[in-house]
């Protein structure tokens, strides 16, 4: 089924507002969304993506639109909608490098911290409660630390370096949480932690000897309180014993090759030498292909963390290229979120040449998926000039959250909301891609389409008064359109709202709120696309 067709399905049904809905329907048009001509290659990437099509007989999609790039580019780089004077600039903009300019503006915002950071905390389960128990303080200390190297581009070999190697207080020295979320230091919880985060391996995929191998690597890790609450010491305890038996008797890498570890020496840091290694494909093949799938919702390696011989890369010369373009720029993420959203196979349109799972597998077109729930809440909130209440379960100290606070701004995965809950906010609790869930549910149409919390926020938007206000129909469609879905209107979704205002079941502010409410609730805004 051609992908497109999802933003064109009826929503769920309301008893409020039927026209609106019926609105809904025709808001996008799939000519909306390409420019004329075929898609030409950009670069090294759009170079072997295409070949590949080529090879399976399958032509890409176009290129997309001003209005979905500029929406897309924001939404995949900073988590994070374009207000509708910064798509005005851009759609208005008639120079020929604007993207360009535009993903490097993006690259540099500090929500692009925000989320990278987000992101990352999923990974490396930054969570106060059961089941990691870093507890707040520790929590706090751990999400400034990812997030400030991700603001400062710290090089990604450094990052992780940093998370396998330091030793010290979880409230003072934040990258020893790493060992504190995998049960304490246990050495096989490491060991597994390790290869599901830095080598995209799950822990079922590892044999025994694998396992075990790793796992001595982590024997020597030592965990002792202090006199402040919640705090840990971890550091290296050369006298300690492990006697788990699955642990095995020396450590070995997980390429085969037995480690020799200098007397006195930690074996965490001749096993993070093996790992960041530039040449080591166990650690660089994985990150070249997490930064893929989150940028296309879909790996070369898909699932993201599912490297095993059974599941080969759909385009090996693709990855191949990504990881050495890691290496070269000394393990700059940066420059990897440049190269891709810069080439022409990110800013393909989302309407695909063919309904082949080739295609899909092959990145021969933008693969649409519905928004992160905390980019949906963040977007609804900052469209209409309202916040969210946050809580967690179990309170502790610092689990208050400011009403300002974003939600891709949250450290703690224990604190959350019942919206967040309901759109599949990961509960952090594996450290898996999988554990988010950005599939539309009915329960969450309804929500969107019947709760008092989303008609509030659009009814008594602060920042929607003055499109409320408005009576000019031309207007009032510019307006909506650039402000939820960062675009201009087609002159037939013009007539559309003119018609609607003319001639629906409600008038003046009214009318104006059933527009912006039934923009909310087409896929078009739901969708990145």
């Amino acid at each position: 089924m051609n992908p497109w067709t999802i933003l064109n399905r009826p929503q769920v049904w309301s008893a409020v507002g039927v026209a609106a809905v019926l609105f809904v329907s025709a808001v996008t048009r799939a000519d909306d969304v390409v420019e004329d001509g075929p898609a030409q290659p950009k670069n090294r990437i759009d170079q072997i993506v295409f070949a590949r099509l080529q090879q399976l007989g399958i032509a890409p999609a176009r290129n997309c639109s001003d209005g979905v790039f500029v929406r897309r580019v924001y939404l995949d780089l900073i988590g994070t909608l374009p207000t509708a004077k910064e798509a005005s600039r851009f759609l208005n903009d008639s120079s020929p490098d604007k993207r360009a300019r535009l993903i490097e503006e993006l690259l540099v915002r500090e929500e692009f911290a925000d989320y990278w950071a987000m992101k990352w905390c999923d990974l490396l389960r930054v969570k106060a409660e059961f089941p990691v128990n870093l507890w707040p303080n520790g929590v706090q200390a751990y999400h400034r630390w990812i997030r400030d190297a991700i603001h400062t581009n710290m090089p990604y070999d450094r990052f992780v370096r940093a998370l396998l190697t330091s030793n010290g207080s979880n409230f003072r020295d934040p990258p020893v949480n790493f060992y504190r979320a995998a049960r304490d230091g246990d050495p096989i919880a490491c060991a597994q932690a390790v290869a599901l985060t830095f080598m995209a391996v799950r822990p079922e995929s590892l044999s025994r000897e694998q396992l075990g191998g790793m796992a001595a690597f982590f024997t020597k890790i030592g965990i002792k309180g202090t006199g402040e609450w919640k705090e840990s010491i971890v550091f290296f305890d050369p006298n300690k014993v492990c006697t788990n038996p699955a642990v095995g008797p020396q450590p070995v890498f997980p390429d085969g090759t037995p480690a020799k570890i200098p007397p006195g020496t930690d074996p965490r840091v001749v096993f993070a030498d093996w790992l960041v290694r530039p040449d080591n494909p166990w650690f660089t093949r994985a990150i070249a292909n997490r930064v893929w799938y989150w940028l296309f919702g879909r790996g070369i390696v898909h699932e993201p963390d599912d490297f095993r011989p059974e599941n080969p890369p759909s385009n090996p010369e693709l990855l191949d290229y990504l990881q050495q373009e890691l290496v070269n720029g000394r393990f700059d993420l940066r420059h990897l979120y440049r190269l891709i959203a810069n080439s022409q196979t990110y800013q393909l349109s989302p309407v695909a040449t063919t309904d082949s799972p080739q295609a899909t597998a092959n990145f021969a077109y933008y693969p649409m998926r519905r928004l992160e729930a905390e980019v949906l809440i963040d977007a609804i909130c900052m469209i209409t000039g309202t916040t969210e209440e946050y809580s967690s379960q179990v309170p502790e100290p610092f689990t208050w959250v400011p009403r300002t606070v974003r939600s891709i701004q949250l450290a703690d995965g224990s604190i959350s909301s019942p919206f967040l809950e309901m759109f599949g906010r990961p509960p952090r609790d594996t450290g898996l891609e999988s554990e988010r869930s950005n599939r539309l549910t009915p329960e969450q149409r309804l929500h969107l389409l019947n709760s008092s919390h989303i008609r509030r926020k659009i009814e008594q938007s602060p920042k929607l008064a003055t499109l409320y206000s408005l009576r000019d129909p031309q207007e009032i469609a510019v307006r909506a359109y650039l402000t939820v879905l960062s675009r201009y209107p087609s002159a037939d979704e013009q007539q559309r709202v003119r018609e609607y205002l003319q001639n629906g079941p409600a008038r003046g502010r009214d009318a104006v709120i059933d527009i912006v409410w039934a923009l909310f609730n087409s896929s078009e805004f739901l969708y990145r696309h």
